[in-house]
This record gives structure tokens, sequence and C-alpha cells, in this order.
């Protein structure tokens, strides 16, 4: 109910003084929401992605269509739908994953959007003769990857663990490169000279005081967890959490995004563990609705925004920046990923194609393109690029993925791969009930008898689970036999063992338990043990 308040109450600048402008606003609002059920319908039905119907519904609405006047604003999406994305996709994004995918993320975040960006910037520059400032500005803004289509569409397909989990953390983290350096490019147009030094120092302030703020929040928040008994607590106190480390983050000068990101990774993979079964499934839920809640009013605004025929006219240039973004794309993925085998498991060519093919734009781009400052040179002609821009990106790149993921078959589906996931998900539903069991016998809600009984009945599943799961990983040593997934079942359980085994190793390095030289030739084995994993 909180989230829905928000989602509404701030898509226009300020609510309507008068009750007609209010009722009008309201029905706005409900006629908006029956569309993108239809939407969801339709989209179902005809197998195309939800976001790119949602979009081209909104081009088929126009303002005048509506009772009231609902346009996106910079400041909500930046302010509130911004955190609400961040957090959601960071509660639920897996630690141990992201750590060991840290390294081709950290290169696509870091030099990678800034490569991008430069060689965006130069060809348009070049190509519309645009001043050198504003074409860094629109370089800036169209590396920011929109991760919706590209997660919709791995859901129509089988896609390795591996590859979601780098597109989906490379997502996180280059919104706010993105952010900083434009914040960056705006301190150039209005005080017209900044050098090198100044530039690293408020790259460095903004990602190392973010991680700061978002850390400390985090676990704050975790400790918090440990003294609310309620679901619905959990649910207001995630929500202040999120929105209040993006505004506290723009108060200290530092990275929001990061801060949230990191916020949202200590609270999902620490904060969740000191909550019961029912919270868990409670937080999740929530938070699953907030994300397309937003999502599904950001996508049918895009399309109302943008005006069709202002789109006939600019699509020659919005051709040419689509061309100009995906080359700068092209000429930073794979030269950074040729130098990633040198220090990390290399990334298959197949995958690199996915990273350039979804590399598709969305509302933040928008957003940040509103949030220009009007002394710009050209910003009105920018904005107009930007939003015809992320128009033809979200229907021509968002309906094409699918279908190109489909044919690079990144992963064959496993008989063996398949029943183990389906035991897991037995073990894992089980013991969550016997955990919520527990916790309902020491409150009293359930007498023993029955806890009993219950307890027992989740025991037989969860012991003929496990004794399968024993039998599939000891097929694991048969050589030649079935294929190559069946023959490494394993691989992503020894992954997540020998990644904590170094986080272990590492910290006792740091408190200072072991020495470096005792440590090293473990960590080098430990690592060439992570290289000889087959990717998942």
């Amino acid at each position: 109910m909180v989230t829905s308040y928000f989602l509404t109450s701030n898509l226009e600048r300020a609510l309507p003084e008068s009750s007609g402008e209010f009722a009008g606003w309201v029905s706005a609002l409900i006629i908006l929401l029956l569309v993108a059920t239809a939407v969801a319908l339709v989209t179902r039905r005809l197998r195309i992605p939800y976001v790119v119907g949602l979009v081209l519904a909104g081009l088929a609405i126009t303002q005048d269509a509506l009772p009231a006047s609902i346009r996106l604003n910079s400041d909500v999406i930046l302010n509130l739908f911004l955190p609400i994305l961040i957090f959601e996709a960071a509660i639920n994004t897996d630690i141990s994953r992201l750590r060991s995918t840290i390294k081709p993320i950290a290169l696509l975040a870091g030099p990678g959007v800034v490569l991008a960006a430069a060689i965006t910037a130069a060809l348009i520059q070049l190509g519309l003769s645009l001043p050198w400032i504003t074409a860094c500005a629109i370089g800036v803004i169209l590396t920011i990857t929109d991760t919706v289509s590209v997660i919709a569409a791995f859901r129509e397909v089988s896609v390795p663990g591996r590859l979601a989990t780098i597109v989906e953390g490379e997502s996180l983290f280059n919104d706010g490169m993105a952010l900083v350096l434009l914040g960056i490019i705006t301190t150039i147009h209005l005080q017209g000279s900044f050098t090198v030094g100044e530039g690293l120092e408020q790259l460095l302030i903004a990602f190392v005081g973010g991680g700061a703020l978002g850390w400390g929040l985090g676990y704050l928040c975790v400790g918090i967890f440990r003294q609310l008994d309620d679901a619905l607590s959990h649910i207001l106190l995630t929500v202040a959490v999120s929105l209040g480390t993006f505004q506290i983050g723009q108060l200290l000068g530092v990275s929001s995004a990061i801060a949230v990101v990191v916020t949202g990774l200590v609270i999902g993979n620490l904060g969740f563990r000191q909550a019961s079964a029912s919270t868990k499934v409670a937080l999740t839920n929530f938070w699953e609705y907030a994300g397309f809640g937003v999502n599904t009013f950001i996508f049918l605004l895009v399309g109302i925004e943008v005006n069709p025929l202002l789109l006939l006219d600019a699509l020659p240039a919005t051709l040419f920046v689509v061309v100009a973004y995906q080359l700068g794309r092209i000429f930073s993925i794979y030269p950074l990923l040729a130098l990633l085998s040198r220090f990390d498991r290399p990334l298959p060519l197949r995958w690199q194609h996915v990273l350039i093919a979804g590399n598709v734009k969305g509302s933040l781009s928008m957003a940040l393109a509103l949030s220009l400052p009007v002394t710009l040179p050209d910003r009105m002609q920018v904005i107009t690029l930007v939003f015809s821009t992320v128009l033809v990106s979200l229907v021509g790149q968002g309906l094409s993925l699918p279908w190109l993921v489909k044919r690079l078959r990144l992963s064959k589906p496993s008989p063996t791969k398949q029943r183990i996931q389906s035991l897991q998900l037995n073990l894992i539903a089980s013991k969550a009930a016997q955990q919520e069991l527990s916790e309902l016998l020491q409150s009293g809600s359930l007498p023993k008898s029955l806890h009993e009984e219950l307890f027992a009945t989740y025991q037989a599943k969860i012991a003929s689970s496990e004794r399968e799961l024993r039998d599939l990983y000891n097929v694991r040593g048969m050589v030649g036999q079935g294929s190559v997934d069946d023959q490494n079942p394993l691989d992503s359980l020894l992954r997540r063992l020998y990644l904590a085994e170094k986080g272990a190793v590492n910290q006792a390095i740091r408190k200072g338990l072991l020495s470096d030289d005792l440590a090293q030739p473990y960590l080098t084995v430990l690592n060439e043990k992570l290289l000889s994993l087959k990717d998942d």
C-alpha cells in the first residue's frame, strides 16, 4: 500500500488543488492501470515482451485522451523509481554469485562505460555536428542499459546462470557510474573548466563514499531486523531504507545509486536470514510487486510522452544514434573481454554477442535527459533525440532479443540438471517449512503433537530428496556417459564452496591470522580449481 501511494502520488510535480482536478487525475490512473492489464493479456498471448507492449500502447494514447495530464518527471524517476528498481534487483542478487563474476562486472561497469561513452560521443559529434559538451552528455546517457527487457528475454529461454549474473550486476553498477560521469559533465558545463585530478577525486568520493554509506545503513538495517517480528514492519523498514539511502547519498555528495546497491545486497544476503520464512515470502512478493508496478508506469508513460510525428521527423538522426551507441558498445565489449581472459575465466563469444544485443535503453536515459541543465546547448534537441532513441531501442531491440538468444543456443537443458534443481527446490521449501513450524511451536501457536506430525512429513520429503541428490552427484565421476551437463552436476556447488574458502582465507589474511606467504599457494590452487569449472 505504501509503494502504491508513492507510485501514483508522485507522477505529477504536485497534487491537483481542486477536487475536480484530483478526480480527473485518479480517473487517468485507473485508465492506465486498465490499459496495462490489457497489455499484459495481449503480450502473453502474442509472446512479445511486456515492456514493448506497454510502450506501443502508450504511443496509441495521447495526453488529450486522458482526463488529466500525467507526465514523466525526472525528479520522480531519479528519487523514487530508480531507488525502488535498484533495491529490488539488489536484494534478489546472490552475493556469492556476484563475487564470482565481479571482475567482468567491474570491467564492464567501469572502463566499459567510459570507453563506450567516449566512442558514442565522438561519433555523435562528428555525425550530427553537436557541441562537444552536448555530445558527451548524450554519450553518457546512452551507455545505461535497461535490464528489464534483457531479463524478460532470459525468462523465455534458458541461459547460463553466470551470464545472467553478469548482465544484472553490470546494470546495478553502470547506473551509478553513468550518474557520476554526467555529474562531472554538468560541472564542466557550469564551471567552464575541470581538471583530471578533480574528476578522479569526484569518482573516488562517489564510489567509496557510496559503498561505505550503503554498507553502514545496510548493517544498521540488519540489526533492526532482529528486533522486528512481523512482515509489515519489515516491509516498512526496507522501503524507508531504500528511499532514505538514496536521499542521504545525494546530501553527502556520494553515489546514491551505489549506496542503494550495497544496502540492498547487505539486506538481501544478511538481513533476510534474520527473518522467518513467511516474512521472507512477504518481503520478496512486495518488492517484486513494487518493481513490476514501477516498470509498468514508466514504460507506459514513455510511449505517451513520445509524439509519433516528432519521432518520424527525428527518425534519421535516431537511427544514426542507435548505430553510434551500438558501435561504442561493440568497441568496448570485445576488446575489454579479450583482456579479461588474462586474469579471469574468459567469456564465450556467444555471451559477448548477447551483451551487445541486450544494450537496450530505458527510462533512466530519459530521466537523465530531462535533468540536463537548461543552459546546455541544444538541450531540447537532446531530449527529443534521447526519447526517440529509447523508443526505437525498446521496440526494435526488445522484440529481436528473445529471438537472438534462442538462435545462439546459450545453454542446452539437461535432464540431470533439471532433476537436481527439482530436488533442491524440495529441500529448500521443506526446510523453510520446518523452520516456520519450529517458530510456531515456540510461540505457542501450534500444539506439539501436530508440530511433530507435520515436521516428520517434511523430514521424510527431505530425506528422500537428499538420497536422490547424493546418487546424482556420485554420477559425476562417470566419464563418457551422458552429455557435458550430466557430467558436471557438482560444478555449481563446488564453485560456491571454493568461493567461500577464498573469502575465509582472505579475511584471515586481513586480520593477521595467516601470513600471506603461507596462504597464497592455497589461493592459487583455489583459483585454478575455479577456472577449471564449467560455466553455469
